[in-house]
């Protein structure tokens, strides 16, 4: 098939500031004269910031890695999974039609695609929140038919189920992936065979769609700022190599502990604390989660510094944003980012 660029294109591209670390690292994995082994990573993370690739991020990206361009292009172009034209600002809906899920309904899926998106892949739907394009195997032949959506698969599903996700996406929810009949994993939909001592009771959901509502965000674009960045390889000076740093870890463990040093001061964080609540009025907590941005792991945190209620985090000063954007342990800038406080001054207003 003849992949092309899309005739309209931004004027430039940048990587966020974490995303140019991020990038940075993994070129630092590759001897001097060897930095375009790093092309596809930092395609993929271009294209995980913007949600495609535009000739300018291409260029970008050969330029940082001291490419030639057609080079950079040569690949965008070969690898289906490089989206080359823009998709939907929320998600792009990718329907298995492979065998199994076709046998299993696949067709029924790309029809709602087709109602509910646009009635052909690759276009953008009339509100621009979303795309789909029909794939090959996925590998989740037992679940079928399903899709991936961002990040997760949404499995064992049926037309009606599949345009409910649709909906619930569009109005800024994350429906919990994976199966979606009430299967645990992919066990015989008659019930287990073998193994019948598991106990699934131990977590609600299956490892990777425990871990993916435990996010909360799987559809968002990655600007860097999910997780701290982690490039052991460089070292303090930025030219260690894996097997020297293995070396040096094992050294460090193996060496008698030095007395402790007396702790310092810890810094203190930017802005000002927001007056807290200790529990929720009258008991009930509003539904943090219609925050766009807040999963249930973020709500868990938000009510652990005492904010349970709309009211409070849509009173929020900037001294005391920057406080929180700062204190929220793994999901530092999101209040800025997501602009809590004018969603939750809309969601206060409409008494949600």
């Amino acid at each position: 098939m003849l992949r092309r660029l899309a005739h309209e294109q931004p004027d430039s591209f940048a990587f966020t500031p974490a995303n140019q670390a991020w990038a940075e690292a993994q070129i630092s994995k590759y001897p001097e004269g060897r930095q375009a082994s790093a092309i596809i990573p930092l395609l993929w993370r271009a294209q995980e910031q913007e949600g495609w690739l535009s000739r300018p991020a291409i260029e970008h990206v050969a330029a940082l890695l001291n490419m030639a361009y057609i080079r950079a292009l040569e690949v965008a172009t070969f690898y289906f999974m490089f989206q080359l034209h823009p998709t939907g600002s929320i998600a792009h809906v990718q329907v298995c039609g492979t065998t199994s899920c076709m046998i299993c309904g696949a067709e029924d899926l790309i029809q709602v695609c087709k109602d509910k998106i646009a009635n052909s892949a690759h276009k953008l739907s009339a509100d621009g929140k979303f795309t789909w394009e029909e794939v090959e195997c996925l590998g989740s032949c037992s679940n079928a038919p399903m899709a991936q959506i961002g990040k997760d698969y949404y499995e064992d599903l049926t037309a009606e189920r599949f345009a409910e996700i649709l909906d619930e996406l569009a109005e800024g929810k994350v429906p919990v992936p994976g199966p979606q009949n009430g299967r645990y994993a992919a066990e015989p939909l008659s019930g287990l065979t073998s193994l019948k001592e598991f106990d699934s009771g131990k977590q609600r959901y299956n490892a990777s769609v425990q871990l993916a509502v435990e996010i909360g965000d799987t559809v968002k674009r990655i600007d860097g700022t999910e997780v701290p960045l982690r490039a052991p390889w460089r070292g303090a000076s930025g030219t260690i190599s894996p097997s020297e740093e293995r070396a040096a870890t094992k050294a460090a463990r193996s060496a008698p502990k030095a007395p402790a040093a007396p702790a310092a001061e810890a810094p203190s964080s930017p802005g000002r604390k927001p007056e807290g609540l200790s529990e929720a009025r009258a008991g009930q907590p509003d539904d943090l989660k219609k925050i766009k941005g807040v999963g249930p792991k973020l709500e868990k945190l938000l009510h652990s510094l005492g904010f349970f209620h709309f009211d409070q985090v849509a009173a929020w000063t900037e001294e005391e944003i920057a406080w929180v954007d700062e204190n929220l342990e793994g999901f530092k800038g999101r209040v800025t980012r997501d602009n809590w406080v004018a969603q939750a001054k809309e969601l206060a207003d409409q008494g949600n």
